[in-house]
């Protein structure tokens, strides 16, 4: 029995990443009638409100606590989706934290591709198979930029939003892997179990973002 089963089937339990992320979805949920408003500041990280708990969770846990049932649904950007491989129903793209992921190499760089650093390394194998490229893939946590520039790597994968960063480190982008943005994610069985507080949710995030 999945830990969907067990609770109160009234009750929505939804995970969120903390940071900004969490701010505007808070903000999202409430105007999509959930009686939500952002938690104080505590080290708390279940968060109760009528009807609805909160899990405040690193971004990565997201899918995870959704897919295998702990919470009902969550909202994490789809490269963290991407990542995860986890099997949940995505019905909802929410149109806020907008990015992309690229495939980044020093200004003028030429030659093969031997090695990728990178925070993502099923989608960089992905695109890179299916680009022919037999790149090894180095999975890097921070600082993915220093990578071509010490010779870690001949070219990284890593999000960009402005491009800022890029330019102050004399990178450029060579191609766009997939486009990003906060989504919502469902646990099947839950969509299932809870129908009469998943779908209405459901329809009333497609309005406010204009999804069909």
């Amino acid at each position: 029995m999945t830990p969907a089963a067990t609770r109160d089937p009234d009750h929505l339990t939804i995970a969120l990443p903390k940071g900004r992320i969490m701010q505007d979805a808070i903000e999202l949920l409430a105007q999509a009638g959930l009686p939500l408003h952002a938690p104080e500041a505590s080290r708390a990280l279940r968060h109760e409100f009528p009807g609805v708990s909160l899990l405040e969770l690193r971004n990565q846990d997201v899918p995870v606590y959704v897919d295998l049932g702990a919470a009902d649904a969550g909202i994490v950007g789809k490269d963290v989706l991407v990542e995860s491989g986890r099997a949940v129903y995505e019905p909802v793209d929410l149109k806020f934290a907008a990015c992309h992921l690229s495939l980044i190499r020093e200004k003028g760089a030429s030659g093969p591709i031997h090695r990728v650093g990178t925070k993502y390394p099923r989608s960089a194998r992905a695109y890179l198979n299916g680009h022919g490229i037999p790149a090894e893939i180095i999975k890097l946590s921070g600082s993915i930029e220093l990578a071509p520039l010490t010779g870690l790597a001949d070219a990284i994968v890593d999000l960009v939003q402005t491009g800022s960063t890029l330019r102050a480190n004399n990178l450029e982008e060579l191609d766009i892997l997939y486009h990003s943005s906060a989504r919502l994610i469902v646990n099947r069985a839950a969509l299932k179990l809870r129908r009469h507080r998943l779908r209405p949710l459901i329809e009333q995030l497609r309005e406010l973002t204009n999804e069909p």
